[in-house]
């Protein structure tokens, strides 16, 4: 399937691009909204962008471009990186969240079910565990919980049972021998919808770091817009989805006081960020061009003052 950048326009058009801005893409996949952004930006502008998957960077290679720069990095480096470029402040930072379709389509990666190929799932695979390395190596306690808690799957307990028999037998190296052993389990699931989905899911997560990892930079974007800068998130599961909601409420609701504190209205504390109209989510015209961009949800907040 050809890489279709999900809510395209409406991400870049949240971020309010000013022509001499400062802006971070800071998930660049194959860069359908960073191009954007550069196109909308004037002589003066500068984006960088960041990813942490060796591929991205080398597809990123085709832009020439002196307003743009790309590092191999994980977005939760973006305090080391602006410090390292020398930017203090920009005034746009865009998160697409979870894994791209280039990605789900590489057979090598692991990450879908779909192929019969090495467990690696690693989005960075320069270094770290693979899927199939930590499956080897973990319990069946510390398997149920993340497949429970990342895969909000209910036969977790049940699937952790069988991979810890099944590797005693052999090693589990590939993604149909981890969707068999799924598919032993799982005696329910929504139509059309494969057994080891929530599986795979929950893998992919907790060998990628994925919620700390949002976790990490989600203070790190709004500690670096200016006044009126906007943040930008595209989530795809609810687990990311909540955190990112969470978060951006918080930001907007600034330090919560105890109760019936007496306290004057000028000293009330005032949020760091405003929230940008409701959620948005793709059309249906979109998701049936890219089925993918179904579960998509996009989250914009606005830096405030002070």
């Amino acid at each position: 399937m050809a890489h279709a950048t999900v809510l395209l326009n409406e991400a870049v058009e949240a971020l309010q691009v000013q022509a001499d801005g400062v802006y971070v893409d800071g998930t660049f996949g194959r860069g359908g909204h960073s191009r954007l952004i550069l196109q909308k930006l004037g002589e003066s502008g500068r984006l960088v962008a960041l990813d942490k998957d060796p591929m991205a960077i080398a597809a990123g290679k085709t832009i020439v471009d002196a307003r743009f720069q790309l590092v191999h990095s994980g977005f939760e480096q973006l305090d080391e990186v602006l410090r390292e470029l020398g930017i203090e402040k920009v005034d746009g930072v865009l998160l697409d969240l979870g894994v791209s379709s280039p990605q789900l389509d590489d057979e090598q990666r692991g990450f879908s079910f779909r192929f019969d190929a090495p467990l690696d799932m690693r989005m960075d695979t320069s270094r770290g565990q693979t899927a199939a390395e930590w499956l080897a190596t973990a319990d069946e306690g510390e398997l149920t919980e993340v497949i429970r808690d990342y895969g909000e799957e209910r036969f977790a307990r049940q699937i952790a049972r069988t991979i810890v028999a099944a590797r005693q037998e052999r090693e589990i190296l590939t993604t149909k021998q981890l969707s068999d052993l799924v598919a032993q389990c799982v005696r329910t699931r929504e139509p059309g919808k494969n057994p080891a989905t929530r599986t795979f899911q929950a893998i992919r997560i907790y060998i990628n770091r994925e919620l700390e990892e949002l976790e990490s930079v989600l203070p790190q974007c709004v500690a670096h817009l200016k006044t009126g800068g906007r943040l930008a998130v595209i989530s795809f599961h609810s687990l990311e989805d909540r955190m990112v909601k969470h978060f951006l409420r918080d930001m907007a609701q600034g330090d919560k006081l105890p109760k019936n504190v007496p306290i004057r209205a000028a000293d009330v504390p005032q949020g760091k960020v405003r929230l940008i109209g409701k959620p948005v989510y793709a059309s249906d015209a979109e998701v049936s061009a890219n089925p993918r961009a179904r579960s998509a949800v996009l989250r914009v907040a606005e830096r405030l003052g002070g």
